[in-house]
C-alpha cells in the first residue's frame, strides 16, 4: 500500500528486511518495533491515522525495519545462523542506513525496537536527528522481566507461538481496558495483532527475545545523546518506570515526556490519536509541517483558530523541548 517497497539489505550480521514508503528523496523516518511485531502490527495504527499518515508522509520516506525474521513470509532461523546481540542489532541499522545512502534520520521505535534506536544513536549520535520512543527501555531487565522473558524463552522453545505465550506477548503490549476480560470482549486491535502474532516463527521471536533479555544498561550513554528526544509511555505500561527513569537521565532541555492515560506500552496501536500533537509540536522544531491543503482538526496545533500568540515562541515551536510531563486523557466511548 501507499507505493510500498521491500528491499533485502545484506548486512554483516545476517539479512533485514526494510519496507520503503514514500519519496526516497526526502528525509529518512526509521522505525524499529517491539519483540514479535513488525510494521503491520506495531505502527499501522498510527499510519493509518489520516493526521499522522499526512504528517509523516508529507515530510519523510518511512524506513520500517523488520527485527532479523520478523518480517512477513520470513524463514525459520537456522540453528547455524549466529545468535545477535543488541550490538549486533544497532550495528545492522548502521549498515542499512549505508545500503541506502542516508544521513541523519529520524527514528521511531516501541520498547524492545526504542532500546536498539537508543543504543544506535549512542554509537552514531551523528547519524540520528531526533528520537521519537514509546515505551523505551534503556536499563539491563529487572528480575521480573528477566524471569517473565525466560518463561515465555521456555514456552517459544517447547510451545512455540502458542496460546500462552500469545497472552504473555498481549499482556505486555495493551492494556487490560483493550484485552478484554470474561465480561467485556477484546478488542478488534487486540484481536488482529492476536492474527498477526499466529503468523511469526517461534525459533526468530525467541532469538529477538534472547537478545533483548541480555541487553547492558545504557543509562550512562544517554548523557552524550546530541538530539532530542521525545518520549511516550502509557500509564498501564510494564515499562513505565523505566520510561520515567530515561527521561530523568536525559538532558532535559532537549526531551519530553508524554504520559498517556488508560493505554499499555503500544500506543501506536492501542491509541495512536494520543501522539498527533506532540508529534506536531515536536516536528515543527526541525521545519516538518502538515501540508496546507491537508484538512486539519480542531485538535490539531497546526489549526489557526487553535493557536495563540505565545506558543509561536521558539520554545513552544520545539526549538527547545521543555521537560513536559503530559497526560492525555482516554477519550469517552
Amino acid at each position: 500500500m501507499f507505493g510500498l517497497q521491500e528491499y533485502i539489505v545484506k548486512t554483516g550480521h545476517g539479512s533485514v528486511s526494510v519496507a520503503v514508503i514514500g519519496d526516497q528523496d526526502k528525509p529518512a523516518l526509521i522505525t524499529y518495533p517491539d519483540l514479535a511485531l513488525n510494521h503491520m502490527s506495531c505502527f499501522q495504527g498510527l499510519f493509518y491515522c489520516p493526521e499522522a499518515f499526512s504528517l509523516l508522509l508529507h515530510n519523510f520516506c518511512i524506513y520500517h525495519i523488520s527485527p532479523p525474521g520478523h518480517e512477513l513470509g520470513a524463514a525459520v532461523a537456522g540453528p547455524d545462523d549466529p545468535l545477535l546481540c543488541v550490538d549486533d542489532l544497532a550495528d545492522q541499522i548502521a549498515e542499512i542506513l549505508d545500503y541506502f545512502s542516508l544521513g541523519a534520520v529520524m527514528c521511531l521505535g516501541v520498547t524492545a525496537g526504542a532500546y536498539i534506536l537508543t543504543l544506535f544513536a549512542i554509537k552514531h549520535s551523528q547519524r540520528v536527528m531526533g528520537l521519537i520512543l514509546v515505551s523505551p527501555l534503556c536499563k539491563a531487565p529487572s528480575w521480573t522481566e528477566w524471569l517473565c522473558n525466560k518463561v515465555m524463552s521456555n514456552l517459544l522453545y517447547i510451545c512455540g507461538i502458542c496460546g500462552l505465550a500469545k497472552e504473555l506477548l498481549l499482556m505486555r503490549y495493551f492494556s487490560k481496558e483493550v484485552r478484554g476480560s470474561v465480561d467485556v470482549p477484546e478488542s478488534e486491535i487486540v484481536q488482529s495483532c492476536r492474527r498477526f502474532l499466529g503468523e511469526r516463527q517461534s525459533p526468530n521471536v525467541l532469538r529477538f527475545l534472547e537478545a533483548i533479555n541480555g541487553r547492558p544498561d545504557i543509562t550512562e550513554g544517554l548523557r552524550t545523546l546530541q538530539c532530542r528526544s521525545l518520549i511516550f509511555v502509557g500509564e498501564n505500561s510494564p515499562f513505565h518506570y523505566e520510561a520515567l527513569h530515561m527521561t530523568s537521565k536525559l538532558d532535559r532541555r532537549f526531551s519530553a515526556l508524554v504520559e498517556v492515560q488508560a493505554c499499555g506500552s503500544v500506543i501506536t496501536e492501542e491509541q495512536p490519536e494520543a501522539m498527533l500533537i506532540p508529534l506536531e509540536y515536536f516536528l515543527m522544531g526541525y521545519g516538518f509541517y502538515k501540508p496546507s491543503q491537508f484538512s486539519v482538526s480542531p485538535r490539531s496545533p497546526l489549526s489557526p483558530t487553535s493557536i495563540s500568540p505565545e506558543l509561536f515562541s521558539p520554545e513552544s515551536m520545539g526549538l527547545k523541548l521543555k521537560p513536559i510531563k503530559t497526560r492525555i486523557q482516554a477519550e469517552e466511548v
